[in-house]
């Protein structure tokens, strides 16, 4: 065998963020002293490696000379842990009105995994986004007009659609958000969402843009540069946090690991 040095690309102040939460959790939960091979910061640097490096937790687990069975107990509940941190969609909504935002950018992506189960009553598999042609779970995103992400859904299966999802997750809370002079800006894929959700006209079916008049156009125009930086969200978080490009889990722990990451994200400034 031969050894190697690596740095952990992260900075040390969300290590030890991390290590203070599993620390605290193990207190809770009243785990003995010294009864675990890792400590808290060892195993807040598997978990962050795992997010990080996207890589395999039989690599990580012998890398800090634990079985691989004990490498998952580990990265899930680092996983728990941080997603425990997420803030609340009310919350999120008040300290947004109380800091006078103009408005909020809704985004869904898809977050792949290669473990699907179950089936829709049509026969056609649960987690297969018909859209983009692969398996994994819709998750809905809250960001600031500047990009800065605010908040973010649990999961649902990759086939249900980013209307459905908001609907079920987020979308009554922005109706009153939007009654109190915050609206919500989205793209096409929330048509039908009512009263507060801004999203662009569709153009007639087989024509062009220009087919709409005028004022359409530039409102259009308008909610689309408006939305651009919001909707940088899902991708940077993907970016930073590599382990969100695809999920190597069970999908029902997508959402879970999103907003661990988006906590992650947060602490990383």
């Amino acid at each position: 065998m031969v050894t190697y040095a690596a740095t952990l690309d992260v900075p040390r102040h969300v290590v030890e963020y991390l290590s203070r939460l599993l620390a605290a959790h193990r207190r809770r939960i009243g785990t003995p002293r010294g009864s675990r091979v890792l400590g808290p910061f060892r195993q807040a640097v598997l978990v962050l490696r795992w997010f990080r490096e996207r890589g395999c937790v039989h690599c990580l687990a012998r890398d800090a000379g634990i079985s691989q069975a004990t490498g998952y107990r580990y990265l899930h509940e680092g996983i728990d842990v941080l997603a425990g941190q997420a803030p609340d969609l009310h919350e999120v909504l008040d300290r947004c009105r109380a800091a006078g935002m103009t408005h909020l950018v809704l985004n869904g992506t898809l977050i792949t995994c290669d473990r699907v189960a179950g089936v829709r009553d049509n026969g056609n598999d649960l987690w297969f986004s018909q859209k983009d042609k692969s398996f994994g779970g819709n998750i809905q995103f809250l960001a600031a007009p500047d990009g800065t992400p605010l908040w973010v859904s649990d999961v649902e299966p990759g086939s249900t659609p980013d209307i459905t999802a908001a609907r079920l997750h987020v979308l009554p809370a922005l109706y009153k958000a939007a009654a109190d002079g915050l609206p919500t800006l989205a793209d096409k894929g929330y048509i039908g969402a009512e009263i507060g959700i801004r999203v662009p006209v569709r153009r007639p079916k087989g024509q062009s843009e220009k087919a709409l008049d005028i004022d359409t156009r530039t409102t259009n125009t308008l909610i689309r540069d408006l939305r651009a930086l919001g909707e940088r969200t899902a991708a940077e978080l993907k970016e930073r946090w590599r382990a969100l490009k695809h999920i190597p889990l069970s999908p029902t722990r997508i959402g879970d690991i999103a907003r661990a990451a988006h906590v992650l994200n947060n602490h990383w400034k």
